[in-house]
């Protein structure tokens, strides 16, 4: 498989409950070498989106994996690994004991249970049972877990939830290498930012439909369309005149202080130079996932 093939292709997802339709017409495509961040608010659908996706639960459309509904494959967890939400497992179980099992279940040796443990960092918590397992560690146990198969495809829900900042630096830096390896990567996430560092693309899902799908690039060029400059400057009616003049809104703040949108800082400040306009103090706030997604989601909402 080369970068950029598809592996995965979700087509027309769909659930219903009663008369309220929970998700309507979701479809998405996972690339190997590449992350994808599947992000919305929380119960936007995306748990739901997934289970349909793995066949746990019953909707509309359908999920190819390599080309194949996954219930065709003997051994699905060669195809994709899936984390859930930590390691599933009875709470007595030895973590290293756990794995063994699972992995007998799909003629994985046990050398490769011993080789994952190394890998998510959890050797020294081989012998803990499950229930001793801190939030960080039962997810990366539930990673080594979803790998035991070598699968080409990872899907994660929400791993990040309840991470402590080192948990969440380590879970971006092993996903990235996951992806560097081939593998396609989707994972789901309420965590605006940090989908901004691990994505390379991203599906933003609000009321259960699609609202925006595109390169991470992409979108963040188009959250640059909603950047706010503050300002501070002696004369902020001419500098009003000049920012409209050429496309942007003054707001005025207070005091000699304003907010424009509509341009950035190096228009602005270009134009007040050549105007004669001075200019105390300029800022501009960094373009970000969260302001793209909460634009978005906010005129869905209004057309809904």
């Amino acid at each position: 498989m080369e970068k950029g093939d598809a592996l995965v292709e979700a087509q027309g997802l769909g659930q219903s409950f009663g008369a309220k339709r929970v998700l309507d017409g979701v479809s998405l495509t996972l690339r190997a070498g590449e992350v994808t961040g599947f992000v919305g608010a929380n119960g936007a659908g995306k748990t739901t989106t997934i289970q349909l996706m793995l066949g746990l639960s019953r909707g509309d459309g359908r999920t190819l994996f390599l080309g194949r509904p996954l219930y065709e494959w003997g051994a699905p967890g060669t195809v994709v690994g899936a984390v859930l939400g930590g390691v599933a497992g009875h709470p007595k179980h030895r973590l290293r004991a756990h794995l063994r099992m699972v992995a007998a279940g799909s003629a994985v040796p046990d050398e490769r249970v011993d080789d994952l443990l190394e890998t998510v960092g959890l050797t020294d918590a081989a012998r803990r049972k499950l229930s001793e397992l801190s939030l960080g560690m039962a997810q990366r146990a539930g990673i080594a877990q979803s790998l035991l198969g070598d699968p080409p495809v990872l899907i994660l829900d929400e791993p990040a939830n309840g991470l402590d900042p080192h948990s969440i630096r380590w879970l971006r830096d092993f996903l990235r290498a996951q992806a560097a390896q081939g593998r396609a990567v989707l994972v789901s996430s309420h965590l605006l930012g940090e989908m901004e560092q691990l994505a390379d693309h991203v599906v933003v899902l609000a009321r259960g439909r699609i609202v925006a799908a595109e390169p991470m690039t992409e979108v963040l060029k188009r959250a640059s369309h909603r950047r706010v400059v503050t300002l501070e400057a002696p004369d902020l009616s001419a500098l009003a005149r000049l920012v409209a003049d050429h496309g942007g809104r003054l707001e005025p703040a207070g005091g000699h202080r304003a907010t424009v949108t509509g341009l950035d800082r190096v228009r602005i400040g270009t134009l007040a130079l050549k105007a004669g306009v001075p200019l105390y103090w300029l800022h501009e706030d960094r373009p970000s996932l969260e302001d793209f997604y909460l634009g978005i989601a906010q005129e869905e909402f209004r057309i809904s």
